[in-house]
């Protein structure tokens, strides 16, 4: 078993989640916070069973994610 980083969005109609330390496309969406941690959790299994283990970014490895916010002129 190997924990997985996941970024989960809320957007006005849907939630939207992606894994960070992967190498590749991989997104899950869902009407609530469960069910796109679900969906993400069944795309990143189908993911290492299409790539392998090869798919992990292990260098370097991901410690800690923040998400901030800046403001920027336009």
């Amino acid at each position: 078993m190997k924990n997985i980083k996941i970024v989960v969005e809320k957007h006005p109609d849907t939630y939207v989640a992606y894994p960070l330390g992967l190498k590749g496309i991989v997104v899950g969406q869902g009407d609530s916070y469960e069910s796109a941690l679900d969906d993400i959790t069944s795309a990143i299994q189908f993911h290492l069973e299409t790539f392998g283990s090869e798919a992990f970014e292990i260098d370097p490895p991901i410690i800690e994610a923040f998400i901030a916010e800046a403001g920027i002129a336009v």
